[in-house]
């Protein structure tokens, strides 16, 4: 198993403060590892943007990060040893050095994160400018044509201007902007949010293509979990700024614990096997001025207990399950037999080809 390359323990964020103040993501446990892709889902307003923004302080005001520990383990390229950065207690210079550096963020609208009224060139170089100051002019300019020509653009588009690129392209040099400096964590907000279901293949293609070739580790956050079926290594799951389960895709896919995560995988049609009628998820997200007592998804489950209207269940490994799936649900913990849907055995008796998998994503990416 890889070294961690960003631990993160007890990430509470709030909007606002005092008595008006809103809690958005509480106690957040994640572990990335290098080389690794780890997704997070979830509906609107789970969390996982606000998670994402925490973990490198770009979040703007309201939002205030209140308790928690986000670890980045830092390691030479040159000499290959590691050094530990508590990134919530950097100051504003060191935090400056390891961000787009080290850390780099893929934006959710590239067209909003891209400056409208400079080339792509000018945007590319200034990464370089500011952090590779001994690169002369030429340098840097073969570094960008280097670049776009590994996410598919051509070097002439190097003089075009935002609105001058289509939303693909625009995204496409976005992750070109983020993968420069070659860092070691990227974090990915919905990077093909209204895209089509043929550009968003081709990115994703590019994007894994890139991981193997360069060694970065991914932090993919998408609401649509049959993307991360087969892009991802680890999925967490987020409900009203919850982490309410954490585990492998195959076992996540196969065998849910969660019942927001079962309702969320019967959300979405399989291509293969017997025809089933598709679930939806009944409800709305609460609201985080006015959460339920309890366990936050009590009101929508089918499977809510007396104990679940007014216990939060923490998160916690499944009863008799090795591994290190964790889950948030009073189902899984001994006392009683859960319903079918989530007690399904993992490794499954007969187990979809990637073939098979990679069909399901596409089809309903």
């Amino acid at each position: 198993m890889a070294d961690p390359v960003l631990e993160v323990r007890g990430l509470c964020v709030d909007y606002g403060l005092g008595a008006d103040a809103v809690r958005a993501v509480t106690d957040a446990d994640l572990v990335l590892r290098r080389g690794e892709v780890l997704g997070i889902a979830g509906e609107s307003g789970s969390g996982k943007s606000t998670l994402a923004y925490a973990l490198t302080r770009l979040l703007r005001a309201p939002g205030v990060i209140t308790g928690g520990d986000v670890l980045f383990h830092s390691r030479s390229a040159e000499t290959g040893e590691t050094t530990t950065v508590d990134l919530l207690a950097a100051g504003a210079h060191e935090l400056r050095r390891y961000r787009w550096s080290e850390i780099a963020v893929v934006f959710q609208s590239a067209m909003h994160a891209l400056n409208p009224v400079a080339r792509v060139e000018n945007q590319l170089t200034d990464v370089l400018r500011v952090h590779r100051p001994q690169m002369s002019a030429q340098e840097r300019r073969a570094r960008a044509v280097e670049m776009l020509r590994m996410v598919g653009i051509n070097a002439d588009r190097l003089r075009s201007y935002p609105h001058e690129l289509s939303g693909g392209m625009r995204q496409r040099v976005m992750i070109a902007m983020a993968l420069i400096l070659q860092p070691q964590v990227v974090i990915m907000d919905e990077p093909t949010t209204a895209l089509d279901v043929v550009t968003q293949r081709e990115i994703l293609e590019e994007l894994m293509a890139l991981r193997d070739e360069l060694g970065f580790a991914v932090i993919f956050i998408t609401h649509d979990l049959s993307l991360l079926i087969e892009l991802a290594d680890s999925i967490a799951i987020m409900y009203a700024g919850r982490i309410v389960e954490r585990a492998k895709a195959a076992e996540l896919f196969h065998a849910p614990r969660h019942p927001y995560s079962l309702g969320l995988l019967s959300s979405f049609p399989s291509l293969h096997g017997e025809r089933v009628r598709m679930e939806g998820i009944p409800g709305s997200p609460p609201s985080l001025a006015a959460m339920p007592d309890g366990c936050k998804f009590h009101p929508r489950c089918p499977h809510a207990m007396d104990r679940c209207r007014t216990q939060e269940p923490p998160l916690a490994r499944p009863t008799d399950e090795g591994g290190g799936r964790v889950t948030a649900c009073w189902l899984q913990d001994g006392r009683q037999d859960p319903p079918e849907a989530l007690a399904r055995a993992y490794p499954p008796l007969a187990t979809p080809s990637a073939s098979a998998v990679g069909d399901l994503s596409r089809s309903t990416s």
